[in-house]
């Protein structure tokens, strides 16, 4: 099989799909491997290691979609890469469909079939997106408490404290992976920590490996108590594959103080406050009710080596399954797969994202 990386072409994105150490696999097992010049660069990767793993660069952007049956990327395709998709092309990437109705409808024109890795499950975990969940919860916490400096027009508040100062309050909405490793970080600094959760049997978890962190029981008017004094709000809410609940309305805004931040992780799925909208890392806040929003869609390209290496931890057996043996017995030999097609012979295959664009969800067929 034909094996694509091109380079990510969304705004200050560095990471890349596949590493050089990936690459030397599948060139011993006798594939080809084609990789955009550059792609590697913003992670660490020059293009003489691909080459010296025995993969073959390319000048272009449209070379590598053109040649290669399988497209390995770390974003969503940009309006600009969509039209070089073609009928049977196998993308794996991020997707995040839910919220993107124009993406959806020009995945399905190009009659690709599009595997989402934030999609796959296997016995309730989401293991090609708890990498990334783990970076940016992390992640959530340094920019939250950059942005809390007042030369940014924060509250001037250090989260950590000091002796005979207070620290700041954090409240992460959420207790998954991101919601956990937002609190790890902050209760490190020493911050003042609550997470909001429904499930009660993570809050008992969550009791027991984080001792300094508090747990409440997530409702809107437990959200509306805690509000007045936050220093930091992490929205770290997950509904695989479909849309973020606004679970933060302009009102719960309104009673925070002005200076605080909002740190949105769930904006790649259309985000859980109804202020946010998507941000970049080079504009990566706005302020609304004020209160300092950071909304960037790509929270781990920021840290694109650490990122490029935790995600090729658990994609590239994937690959390596779907080019050694093709998807039907990539499929066969990992049922999760299946769950990760989320568009196929130009009909959307993936439930959430079917409801969430209202439109019809077809079967996978191999």
């Amino acid at each position: 099989m034909i094996i694509g990386v091109p380079c990510e072409v969304k705004a200050e994105e560095h990471r890349v799909g596949l590493l050089p150490s990936a690459a030397y696999q599948l060139t011993q097992r006798g594939h080809r491997v084609l990789v955009e010049t550059g792609a590697g660069a913003g992670s660490g990767y020059p293009d003489i290691n691909y080459t010296e793993a025995g993969a073959e660069i390319c000048d272009t952007h449209e070379a590598v979609f053109a040649a290669a049956d399988l497209i390995v990327k770390v974003k969503e395709p940009q309006p600009e890469e969509t039209p070089l998709l073609r009928e049977g092309q196998i993308l794996f990437t991020y997707l995040h469909l839910a919220p993107a109705p124009e993406l959806t409808q020009a995945l399905a024109a190009s009659k690709c079939t599009a595997i989402a890795y934030e999609t796959i499950e296997v016995n309730g975990r989401l293991p090609l997106l708890e990498p990334m969940s783990e970076i940016a919860g992390r992640m959530s916490v340094i920019v939250g408490g950059y942005y809390l400096a007042k030369h940014f027009t924060g509250s001037g508040t250090l989260l950590g404290g000091v002796p005979g100062v207070l620290p700041g309050k954090v409240v992460v909405l959420g207790g998954g992976v991101s919601g956990v490793n937002a609190a790890r970080m902050a209760t490190g600094l020493g911050a003042d920590v609550t997470i909001l959760e429904v499930d009660v049997e993570r809050m008992r978890f969550l009791d027991i490996t984080l001792h300094t962190a508090h747990t409440l029981y997530s409702d809107p008017a437990h959200l509306m108590e805690l509000l007045p004094n936050v220093d930091l709000l992490i929205g770290a809410v997950l509904v695989p594959g479909a849309k973020a609940p606004k679970l933060i309305t302009r009102e719960m805004l309104r009673v925070m103080r002005p200076g605080s931040v909002v740190v949105d992780i769930a904006i790649d799925q259309g985000g859980c406050a109804e202020t946010s909208r998507p941000t970049t890392h080079n504009d990566p806040v706005y302020t609304e009710e004020g209160v300092i929003h950071y909304c960037v869609a790509n929270m781990p390209g920021a840290y694109a080596r650490t990122a490029t290496q935790a995600l090729a931890n658990v994609t590239f057996p994937y690959v390596d399954l779907i080019a050694t043996r093709g998807l039907a017995e990539a499929v066969a030999a990992k049922p999760e797969l299946r769950g990760g097609i989320n568009v196929m012979n130009g009909k959307v295959t993936c439930p959430a994202v079917a409801e969430a664009h209202g439109m019809e969800c077809s079967e996978v067929v191999l």
